[in-house]
């Protein structure tokens, strides 16, 4: 090995260390840069989503609560068809138990009147 000596001014190298240190606070400030950029791309891309989620959770809900009112108005029109219909079998029933007991004179007469014919028309 041979003994040499290299001489650099002080001034060379700090302004080497200098340029150095621009140089990786460029690229801290692009790296800063970039990082900021996908984490408001990701923000911006998940506010999507979570707004489309509610609009299509309120849309679900909205339509739940439209049948749900349809059921309700549905269950009101069955309820008055059943007091309709409690009402007219009343009437039909107060209808046949007089019918019955027409019946029931009727048959009674007829049996009366052939219990009289044959007591009364004897047959010699």
């Amino acid at each position: 090995m041979s003994n040499e000596t290299v001489t650099y001014s002080l001034e060379s190298v700090l302004k080497e260390i200098k340029d150095s240190i621009k140089e990786v606070n460029q690229k801290i400030d692009t790296f800063q840069q970039d990082v900021n950029q996908k984490f408001d791309s990701l923000q911006k891309d998940f506010n999507q989503k979570f707004d489309s989620l509610q609009k299509d959770f309120n849309q679900k809900f909205d339509k739940i609560d439209e049948r749900l009112t349809k059921l309700e108005v549905g269950q009101a029109k069955l309820t008055e068809k059943v007091d309709g219909m409690d009402r007219r079998l009343e009437k039909v029933e107060g209808t046949q138990k007089n019918q019955v007991w027409t019946l029931i004179i009727l048959l009674g007469g007829a049996i009366g009147t052939a219990a009289w014919r044959s007591f009364f028309s004897g047959n010699p």
